[in-house]
């Protein structure tokens, strides 16, 4: 059973482009089976960004954002490789769950029209009780 997957690298930014690409190649085939089509559905490179702090001796990094479909258990050597590999400074993979649910308004939120900076129970007009 394949689950989706979302995946960020942060690189070395000394690598070059050729470098960038043999390495995703080289960890993204440890994600297919034999027989199976591509695993990877989009690679989206972030380019190269300040880190929020420094990580070892890197203050820069290069981030790519990946979504592929895989069988869990393909994860364990897959995050080995990338541990193993010096040129990846920081990675996350994360389970993803597809788009998130929006709630739903319901009528009393509807009469509500709050606005700006309102606290709960604020925003609607007092009503008067008879004396």
């Amino acid at each position: 059973m394949t689950r989706s997957y979302e995946v960020v690298y942060i690189l070395d930014s000394a690598l070059e482009e050729a470098q960038i690409t043999e390495l995703l190649e080289t960890v993204h085939k440890l994600l297919k089976t034999d027989g199976a089509e591509d695993p990877i559905t989009d690679v989206n490179h972030w380019g190269k960004r300040t880190l929020a702090y420094p990580i070892g001796s890197h203050e820069v990094g290069y981030y790519i954002v990946t979504h592929f479909d895989a069988d869990p258990a393909l994860l364990p050597e897959y995050e080995r490789a990338l541990k193993l590999n010096a040129n990846v400074v920081r990675y996350l993979v994360v389970l993803n769950e597809g788009a998130q649910p929006v709630p739903e308004m319901t009528a009393q939120d509807e009469n509500n029209d709050g606005g700006e900076g309102s606290k709960p129970g604020e925003g609607s007009k007092p009503t008067e009780v008879p004396a």
